[in-house]
């Protein structure tokens, strides 16, 4: 029986994950996964503290050349795919090289989102989604005082405290009247503000950036918001979102929306390839959360090795450290205060469940977190909690 030649273009989680579960089945097969990057797969949650000096390069890496050689994977770096054929089910680098493959996936994630702001593309401004991201900041860093962060969303706020730990000035300006607005309602954000608030940080909340300036030799010197402020800083890191990276498969002529569309299976509309991470849309959903992509991982790599491995969805759940303060959020937030609501709130404390018909829909935990994985439980089982109401928080 021929072997199998699997081809998996990204080393992130997804990637990383899929390899793995696709070894397990498949003990002959050849894995090559294949990657931009320059080091094996990485903690990218980590970066910040990368940034901070607090750890070094080598300790980011989560998976390293010995374990590739174990599981018998081959692991291409600073590899860039330009094209697909899917119908021959053939690659190309931007090398010119051809590549074949029996199974595909796709987990080329996603990539960081700049506003059409005037300046944005000059010397000093950043976005951090790599380890290049975060090596251009830290040097930057040694050559500013002042920190201007555009979006007031996990990585860039992440980004804003390592450089903070650094002896810098942070200014957060967010275009919402709240920080992490996909993860927080108002309360909870005003708590996390006043928490960040006595470490230092400045915030510029219902703000909108009109133009990042720059000094007469180029060097970025601070920004104009809309209403005519100016605000200094000799860095800016923008943190407005992220985009998945749909370019080959757009190219390879794969169904597309908001993501490349994927069945329960994780399989695309194209014959023997999968996708999976950020860079994946199932039932309408790009979930872009580490949990998320690596349950797809496993899906996918299970189904490539021949497997019936169905993907049943996540609840959009996420479990962070902010600034080293502890929050959490799951399911619907309810920002707007339609539902029931349970809340607890005390001192550095907000603790809120958001209830329909008996059953938990949602979360929002700042300062504390305990409990969170049993609630977040009880909203993927629709649990009654009729009896459990008033003890959950």
């Amino acid at each position: 029986m021929k072997t199998k030649t699997y081809l998996i273009i990204g080393n992130g989680v997804a990637g990383t994950t899929a390899a793995e579960t696709i070894r397990k089945q498949d003990p002959t097969g050849s894995i090559t996964i294949l990657s931009e990057e320059d080091i094996p797969f990485y903690y990218r949650i980590r970066l910040n503290d990368f940034i901070a000096g607090e750890v070094s390069e080598d300790k980011l890496i989560a998976k390293k050349k010995a374990w590739y050689q174990e599981q018998r994977l081959e692991l291409r770096l600073n590899t860039r795919i330009a094209g697909l054929d899917a119908a021959a089910q053939r690659l190309t680098s931007d090398r010119g090289e051809k590549l074949s493959f029996d199974r595909l996936l796709l987990a080329t994630g996603s990539h960081s989102f700049l506003p059409p702001i005037k300046g944005i593309g000059q010397q000093g401004v950043f976005a951090l989604r790599h380890i290049k991201d975060a090596r251009a900041i830290l040097a930057q860093a040694g050559k500013s005082e002042e920190v201007i962060l555009i979006g007031g969303g996990l990585l860039g706020l992440e980004a804003g405290n390592a450089l903070r730990r650094l002896g810098k000035k942070v200014t957060v300006v967010e275009f919402f009247p709240r920080l992490l607005p996909r993860q927080l309602d108002s309360k909870g954000a005003k708590r996390l503000q006043k928490l960040m608030e006595k470490m230092g940080f400045a915030f510029r909340l219902s703000a909108m950036t009109k133009t990042i300036t720059h000094s007469s030799t180029g060097k970025v010197d601070g920004i104009v918001l809309e209403g005519g402020d100016t605000l200094p800083g000799q860095m800016v890191i923008v943190s407005a979102g992220v985009r998945p990276n749909l370019e080959l498969a757009q190219s390879g002529g794969l169904d597309c929306d908001k993501g490349v569309t994927v069945n329960d299976r994780l399989e695309t509309s194209a014959n023997g390839i999968y996708a999976a991470g950020d860079v994946a849309e199932h039932q309408g959903v790009v979930s872009g959360i580490w949990p998320a992509a690596m349950q797809q991982g496993k899906v996918a790599g299970a189904n490539m090795a021949g497997g019936e491995a169905l993907y049943q969805g996540a609840t959009m759940s996420n479990i962070l450290k902010v600034a080293g303060i502890d929050v959490a959020a799951a399911g619907n937030i309810d920002a707007e205060g339609r539902y029931e609501a349970q809340v607890v709130s005390s001192g550095s404390i907000y603790k809120k469940l958001v209830i329909e018909n008996n059953r938990i829909i949602g979360c929002v935990m700042v300062g504390d977190t305990a409990n969170f994985s049993t609630i977040t439980r009880y909203i993927t089982e629709q649990r009654d909690i009729t009896t459990l109401k008033n003890s959950l928080l």
